[in-house]
């Protein structure tokens, strides 16, 4: 809804790992180290520049969802205002969408910041 703003920083997840993806009927959660991600729009998953999987409200996550355990954030980049990437040290990349007009597609929180970005 409200778009990702270009000078986000998310550096504190460059190097951590997540342990743990949490499912609820229309949202997923999860977590690099201290910055968590509570999203309710669409989450893609791409190795070596393919799309592999997607993940929307009201699904399980795909099986290829797993293959994000454990590996460590190589960067995080804002590509535009409706798409977040999250790159991981063996290729993977999580894309976060921003995909509506008119509601919250997501939160992040971010540590030492006042409360969380809405998206």
């Amino acid at each position: 809804m409200y778009g990702f703003p270009s000078d986000l920083d998310l550096s504190a997840a460059v190097g951590q790992e997540t342990t743990q993806f949490c499912v609820g009927p229309y949202d997923l959660q999860f977590s690099f180290g201290a910055v968590a991600f509570a999203v309710q729009s669409q989450v893609e998953l791409h190795r070596d520049g393919a799309l592999v999987a997607t993940w929307q409200a009201g699904e399980w996550p795909a099986p290829a969802f797993y293959g994000v355990f454990s590996k460590p954030v190589s960067v995080v980049r804002v590509v535009d205002e409706r798409r977040l990437c999250i790159a991981l040290q063996d290729g993977t990349e999580l894309h976060v969408l921003d995909s509506s007009d008119q509601y919250e597609s997501l939160q992040i929180y971010v540590p030492d910041t006042k409360g969380p970005y809405i998206i």
